[in-house]
């Protein structure tokens, strides 16, 4: 897989503005702040077999991939070498890195919460839940605590997040 730096795409794209750039954040996070040039594709829709089409992106240039700091753009870039597109680029750092460089973006009036820190106060609400709930009414119920903990422990393993995923399709994180 290819990478390169949000500066070095800004460079690229001041030669020549007509590259292939998509955004695999939510639409709420894209609303609320995205690279210009960038096309909205949420990686929980991604489908390798149209986005081409759909999209308008050129089968000849490289496809240049942003997130928020890289992660979901790395997973979409696997997505699209296993189904046969090997020129995905990931941006080293996504809109972070981007916006740290200090590089033109598109800024809406959404504010949004971003979707790990989505996951890391639904995660610690349920495993509180789990704790109160194993002190007040049920002792059993500390394996909604134990639960979560194991899915916590599977996504810093394995780098896949269910609970990530089910919020991606929050209606919240779909407005844009």
């Amino acid at each position: 897989m290819s990478t390169i730096t949000a500066s070095a795409l800004y460079e690229l794209l001041q030669d020549n503005a007509s590259q292939n750039v998509i955004d695999v954040r939510t639409p709420v996070e894209f609303a609320e702040v995205h690279v210009t040039v960038a096309k909205s594709v949420p990686l929980d829709s991604l489908d390798p077999a149209t986005l081409y089409e759909t999209q308008n992106l050129s089968l000849e240039k490289p496809l240049y991939i942003l997130c928020r700091s890289g992660q979901r753009a790395t997973k979409a870039a696997d997505q699209l070498a296993k189904a046969g597109f090997p020129n995905s680029v990931v941006v080293e750092g996504g809109t972070l890195a981007w916006l740290e460089a200090d590089l033109p973006v598109t800024r809406g009036t959404t504010k949004v919460i971003n979707l790990e820190r989505q996951v890391r106060i639904t995660a610690g609400s349920i495993v509180l839940t789990g704790v109160l709930l194993s002190q007040f009414v049920n002792p059993s119920s500390v394996w909604l605590s134990g639960f979560v903990g194991a899915g916590l422990i599977f996504a810093g393993i394995t780098d896949w997040c269910g609970m990530g995923l089910l919020l991606a399709k929050a209606p919240w994180n779909q407005k844009a």
